[in-house]
């Protein structure tokens, strides 16, 4: 998986521990290698995650090797992005979109 720098990688084995038990809502992007707009969100989620660190969490999940976790939470459409809070989705968004306007989504749920 081609990792957007500053954003942490999880995996099916890690999933619970990294994002349902995090202390602070955790925006997790469903993402795949061959999936161009989810490579076009890596700066973009870069950018975040060195922006918003300190009451956002930022990762990422590959579909591919972590099909447990995507299956149960639906995901058909790559890039999908998952706010979680306390443990439980709280907002979903599916596709690429601009910096400003993922902050402007983000913005109701932190």
């Amino acid at each position: 998986m081609i990792r957007a720098a500053g954003v942490a990688e999880v995996t099916d084995a890690d999933f619970a521990a990294e994002v349902i038990g995090a202390e602070l809502p955790v925006l997790v992007e469903f993402t795949a290698d061959w999936c161009p707009p989810c490579r076009q969100m890596g700066p973009v989620l870069s950018a975040l995650a060195a922006e918003e660190g300190e009451r956002l969490k930022v990762v990422q999940l590959d579909v591919d090797t972590s099909p447990e976790t995507t299956n149960q939470y639906r995901v058909l459409s790559m890039p999908t992005f998952m706010v979680f809070k306390g443990g439980e989705p709280v907002k979903a968004m599916v596709g690429a979109r601009p910096r400003r306007r993922l902050l402007e989504e983000l913005a109701e749920v932190l």
